[in-house]
């Protein structure tokens, strides 16, 4: 039924003369004026709460205000026209102009982007924030205008550790035998099946239920899963070996991005990277606060003594083989160790 409600949605939006561009007839920011602007459709699947939907609000206000009103982004949040990949598939067609995925969603319009989901790409949380704020990075962000999309800005969503309800995982070998939840991706299948460990695929919506009837003996995300997602009531050892760092990233319709004059261009990559800075903080916060919950009140344990290392060393392997087999992973990879 969500699914149906999308397409009447997709649909509907595209009869109006949206076409990604909102309800003005306006199809480039040189026609647009304050009285007839142009609107950009701006479609995600997180809740009003979620701290990268309110650094996208703050996104569209910096783009009404830098603009004097001449561009407006309307945020359609809650999976309103469906999943990300159905999004994006609507962003290329041109129904939407812009939308939230996460970053290795990508790789099946540049294959570079799996770059995103490999573990131990990024050292930590400092080292992933140089990278990513870097000029380089920027470039390769707005490199991808052939494959139908740029990409405007990331916002991170935290180092993802491994967490079981009793077990403490110090090095790959305390993963074996170990049934664990791992996103339906495939970087993140093959890291598992490197560590020892069994990858068990599932929805995030899953896990709670699998964990408390032993489906799974643990899963991997950030700390806030712990809280939010309830996770740490049934999980009481979380491991920070900090596997992966996994950004969100805010994309946009190359078609409408070539639509845009430079000034204006520069108007959304500014508002785009301004909202990246107050997401940072937020995500800081909620970090913080989700330690001190899952600690004092879900008594979990936080390890670590974890020996990154040889968790490197372990999935060095698989790293090489997708190098080989997506040169543009390896491409990737030396921009961002030119970086680091």
């Amino acid at each position: 039924m969500k699914k149906f409600v999308a397409i009447l949605m997709v649909f509907a939006l595209s009869a109006m003369g949206m076409a990604g561009c909102g309800r003005s007839s306006v199809s480039d920011s040189q026609s647009a004026t304050a009285e007839n602007p142009l609107v950009l459709t701006l479609a995600h699947g997180l809740s009003e709460v979620h701290t990268v939907h309110i650094a996208m609000m703050e996104f569209a206000e910096q783009v009404e205000e830098k603009s004097g009103g001449r561009i407006q982004v309307k945020i359609l949040p809650n999976g309103q026209l469906g999943s990300e990949n159905e999004n994006m598939e609507q962003l290329m067609a041109g129904v939407i102009a812009m939308t939230k995925v996460s970053a290795p969603g990508l790789a099946t319009y540049n294959e570079a982007y799996h770059t995103f989901g490999l573990p131990y790409v990024f050292d930590d949380t400092q080292n992933f924030y140089k990278v990513m704020d870097s000029q380089q990075m920027q470039d390769f962000f707005l490199s991808t205008q052939d494959d139908g999309f740029v990409t405007l800005t990331y916002y991170t969503s935290g180092a993802r550790s491994f967490y079981t309800k009793n077990k403490a995982i110090r090095k790959p070998e305390d993963l074996k035998g170990l049934k664990i939840r791992v996103q339906d991706m495939k970087s993140q299948t093959d890291m598992m099946n490197a560590l020892g460990g069994i990858p068990v695929a599932m929805s995030y919506g899953d896990v709670y239920t699998s964990l408390q009837t032993g489906i799974i003996d643990g899963t991997e995300n950030n700390e806030t899963a712990l809280t939010t997602g309830k996770h740490g009531e049934v999980c009481k050892v979380f491991s920070t070996d900090q596997h992966a760092m996994i950004p969100d990233v805010m994309v946009m319709s190359a078609k409408i991005w070539s639509s845009l004059s430079e000034e204006d261009q520069q108007i959304i990559l500014e508002a785009a990277r301004n909202s990246t800075e107050s997401h940072k903080v937020a995500w800081d916060a909620a970090i913080e606060e989700a330690v001190a919950e899952a600690s004092g009140e879900m008594s979990v344990e936080f390890v670590n003594d974890v020996d990154k290392d040889a968790f490197r060393a372990a999935t060095s392997d698989m790293i090489e083989e997708y190098c080989e087999e997506y040169p543009g992973v390896q491409s990737l990879l030396d921009t961002i160790r030119s970086v680091q």
